[in-house]
């Protein structure tokens, strides 16, 4: 009897995409959803990179990009990286892909062999243990948890490493918890990587200009860890331009050659004019990105100060990304017209079915007691999407 590979059987779908859908489909029966599911800007991509992109159309940037990248985009990522983070790179360092997403799983499977160990924190993105699981890795996972707001200690690291260990996964900002780690605690983590050879981490800042810190803090900086380190970062968050598909990594140029060969076999480079428009983004005024950032600090003010009013969940004060990520596990075991709730996945569909809001449950994450909400929506939308809820979770009983 046919089959699909093994390979392909040890992958979970991704459970935002699933809610994403379901939301739409209860949209397209004419039930008004309010979807907090999905990780996406609701703003529209600014109107000078639109005009480059459409330039680029005219001037016939119509055919097969280099697979590294065009050199004009891989030399603003390395000005962008020595200007915003005094990082300093060269131009073969720079690999741009179909997406943040594509250079994350590019790295892990240039450096992760059957059986090697990645340490994972939880709660993770969703897709982090499934690209290990892909390569033929073992995700090793680290539970933090709402106590220590979501992030990993050096002791926790440490004491996950083992010698199969290959790597580390980070993102900070995170998702799905907008937790973000300071210059001391990635200092204390950068310490335990340099005490162990051949152990790398994926630093993932895609989130990076969503911050509410003041400043962000990249692990590369330390010394030694530029050689250790596997930068990940896009247009898609700061610049509202998640469709366009632009990724890139910066890493030491033996893993970037890698990562090329890896990529020339599977997607070649990636759209010619979406690389265009991603130049610039990165070398035109960045007001734009700090007017977005505003407006994502005031909605995260507004959503964790309806949060907080509603009676059983746990709310803490994320520091960066678009997501809530609540404690809602004083909900599990009761029940409403006889369906009872006993996970967060269990939680996020009544939420859905009950009142019409989209979220992810926490179980998708690696953290069973809490549940995602994406703030990347209208003042308006959260204030009614959080009113449906808090109506919904005082009828369990």
């Amino acid at each position: 009897m046919a089959k699909l590979s093994e390979r392909l059987n040890r992958l979970a779908p991704s459970a935002t995409l699933v809610m994403s859908q379901k939301s739409s489909e209860m949209k397209a029966q004419g039930i008004d959803v309010i979807n907090l599911s999905v990780g996406e800007p609701d703003f529209n991509t600014p109107e000078g990179i639109k005009e480059s992109a459409k330039q680029a159309i005219d001037d016939n940037y119509s055919r097969y990009s280099p697979v590294p990248g065009y050199p004009g985009l891989r030399k603003a990522i390395v000005e962008k990286l020595h200007k915003e983070n005094a990082l300093d790179y060269s131009i073969s360092e720079i690999l741009v892909s179909n997406g943040a997403k594509q250079s994350v799983c590019n790295a892990v499977l240039a450096l992760v062999d059957d059986g090697d160990e990645v340490i994972i924190p939880a709660p993770y993105w969703v897709s982090y243990p499934q690209m290990v699981k892909l390569a033929g890795g073992i995700p090793v996972i680290v539970s933090t948890g709402f106590a220590q707001d979501f992030k990993m200690t050096a002791a926790q690291l440490e004491a996950a490493i083992t010698p199969k260990t290959k790597m580390v996964i980070l993102c900070s900002p995170s998702n799905p918890t907008g937790s973000v780690y300071s210059k001391d605690e990635l200092q204390a983590l950068a310490n335990v990587i340099l005490d162990h050879d051949d152990l790398f981490v994926i630093a993932d800042e895609i989130y990076e200009h969503i911050n509410y810190t003041g400043h962000h803090e990249s692990i590369a900086q330390f010394e030694g860890m530029k050689e250790r380190a596997i930068i990940i970062n896009g247009v898609s968050k700061a610049y509202a331009m998640t469709g366009w598909r632009i990724g890139y990594m910066a890493a030491p140029e033996w893993i970037v050659k890698g990562c090329n060969k890896l990529q020339g076999q599977y997607t070649s480079g990636a759209c010619s004019v979406s690389q265009k428009a991603a130049e610039a983004a990165y070398t035109q005024s960045q007001d734009c990105v700090e007017e977005m950032r505003k407006a994502f600090e005031r909605r995260r003010d507004l959503i964790v100060a309806l949060a907080k009013e509603i009676p059983g969940l746990e709310v803490n004060v994320p520091e960066g990304a678009f997501y809530l990520f609540p404690k809602c596990s004083s909900f599990y075991g009761k029940s409403y017209k006889g369906k009872t709730i006993s996970n967060s996945t269990d939680l996020a569909l009544y939420l859905l079915e009950e009142a019409h809001v989209a979220t992810v449950g926490g179980d998708a994450f690696g953290d069973p007691e809490c549940f995602r909400m994406s703030y990347a929506t209208s003042d308006d939308n959260i204030r009614e999407a959080l009113s449906r809820i808090r109506r919904a979770l005082s009828a369990l009983q």
